[in-house]
């Protein structure tokens, strides 16, 4: 091969890789990928850290339902006077003076502190009872699910019979029967409910138990209480928690309609229910004394209520 050539090809070659430099830099989409990945990979990382978008309606629930978590906790630090302090000076004082922003009642007590300490009472019946409802419920529902046979139509017609009684007609004859006391009326509360989270358990549970999970815990020798709430209840623990919502506001309603008929809390207790029964007694000359548990009532029922529906759609698979 003449020097000649040698050099032709060298030039040809030279061309070729310049050539292909040129027209790979010219090319915008060869980096492309690269940063399609990252931006994906970014906005990926952010959902992830990020908090859920909330509507600024279920944040003011959320905000309120605070308040009156911190108010039930240290209602008798907050409070202004003692919920049973007399001050016969100032009977019926109307709202706005300095010694009592919410006015007094037909006794001289604060209606403010009054407030406080029955926004405690009422809070502690409807937790306490809720828990009670999901306890017992979720119970039935589970041993359901386990048993089936003659344990299942028990359990079933007994949900049945709690769904067609007239839970507050049941309550007036417990109540007027037993007497009336805290206790009672929280383990009373407790009952209304139930059915429906014995509902939902059950049938949660039936279709957990066909799913390969639960069947390859229990081939691994695992004992059915161990199943139920270490595998089971964690996946259902979310529609449980928006029936819970559900029930909440039920029961606060019912425990305020028991007391304003006189049947709930008792003197000299106060609940927001009480405080209503009593107030009635003087709406026209002193309307504050009803209308600030009867806002109390229907902005917490509210606010529990919009939580729950968010919830329901946040946690539905189908809505997503």
């Amino acid at each position: 091969m003449t020097d000649a050539t040698l050099k032709d090809t060298e030039a040809f070659s030279s061309e070729v890789d310049t050539g292909s430099r040129e027209e790979n830099a010219s090319k915008p989409e060869s980096r492309a990928p690269f940063r399609f990945h990252q931006n994906g990979k970014g906005s990926s990382v952010r959902r992830r850290i990020g908090l859920p978008a909330i509507p600024v309606s279920v944040a003011l629930a959320i905000i309120w339902i605070i308040a009156m978590l911190v108010i039930a906790a240290f209602a008798e630090k907050i409070a202004p006077y003692g919920f049973t302090q007399l001050d016969l000076r100032n009977r019926l004082a109307a709202p706005g003076n300095a010694a009592h922003w919410l006015g007094t009642d037909e006794l001289g007590r604060d209606v403010l502190s009054r407030l406080l300490a029955s926004i405690r009472i009422s809070l502690l019946i409807a937790f306490g009872a809720t828990a009670i409802s999901a306890v017992v419920g979720t119970t039935l529902g589970f041993l359901a699910a386990h048993f089936r046979g003659a344990v299942e139509q028990l359990v079933l017609m007994l949900t049945d019979f709690q769904a067609s009684m007239p839970f507050l007609i049941m309550a007036l004859a417990v109540l007027a029967f037993f007497g009336n006391s805290l206790p009672l009326l929280i383990g009373l509360m407790g009952l209304f409910g139930w059915e429906r989270y014995a509902r939902i358990a059950r049938g949660l549970a039936i279709s957990a138990n066909a799913q390969g999970y639960a069947a390859a815990v229990r081939q691994l020798g695992a004992t059915p209480s161990r199943i139920y709430l270490r595998h089971i209840l964690p996946n259902i623990a979310s529609t449980l928690i928006v029936s819970t919502t559900l029930v909440f506001p039920e029961v606060i309603l019912m425990e305020s309609g028991l007391s304003f008929l006189g049947l709930g809390v008792q003197p000299p207790m106060t609940s927001l229910g009480n405080m209503v029964g009593y107030g009635r007694e003087y709406l026209t000359r002193a309307p504050w004394i009803m209308l600030a548990p009867a806002t109390t009532i229907v902005v917490t029922t509210l606010a529990v209520s919009m939580i729950g529906d968010w919830l329901r759609d946040r946690l539905d698979p189908t809505l997503q």
